[in-house]
């Protein structure tokens, strides 16, 4: 499992509220690259900040979460940047506060012209899968994400 780097952080006007590290109520994930299931994966720890229902885990927080977990896939795996075509969530079942860590993980599906379905799994610390998505993502060619979107090119994740 490799750590991905986060290139974004401390560039001026880098506020992302899914990964900036210092985004003062953001969610601060952390991703890593396991290069054998080439999968994205990370973990968080929910806490009453985040609470839709007491004691559950808003679900727009829930698809957010996911929605980054994907961006990072096509970073990371597909070697490029992208941005959100559409978002298919499934939640199966509450996300509770108090469980303690979750994990999250993406995987690409399939890529075919400038589109990728990413698929993407909240589980709970008893390995339960309480969330799943299939976010879509165009997918830009490598200069046309680095001359718009800032997409740093692979060696800064890496």
């Amino acid at each position: 499992m490799k750590k991905i780097n986060n290139p974004f952080a401390g560039k001026d006007g880098y506020n992302c509220i899914g990964c900036s590290p210092n985004h003062p109520f953001g969610l601060k994930l952390v991703f890593f690259l396991d290069e054998d299931k080439q999968q994205i994966e990370s973990e968080w720890t929910p806490n009453n900040n985040f609470e839709g229902y007491q004691n559950v885990l808003h679900g727009g927080i829930q698809a957010t979460m996911l929605d980054e977990i994907a961006s990072w896939a096509v970073y990371a795996i597909l070697k490029t940047g992208g941005v959100t075509a559409k978002m298919q969530i499934r939640y199966h079942k509450p996300v509770l506060l108090t469980d303690g860590p979750i994990r999250l993980n993406a995987k690409i599906d399939w890529f075919e012209k400038g589109l990728a379905n990413i698929k993407t799994q909240l589980i709970n610390k008893r390995g339960v899968i309480c969330t799943e998505g299939t976010i879509q993502y165009f997918v830009f060619p490598e200069d046309i994400a680095k001359q718009k979107y800032n997409y740093p090119g692979i060696e800064k994740f890496l």
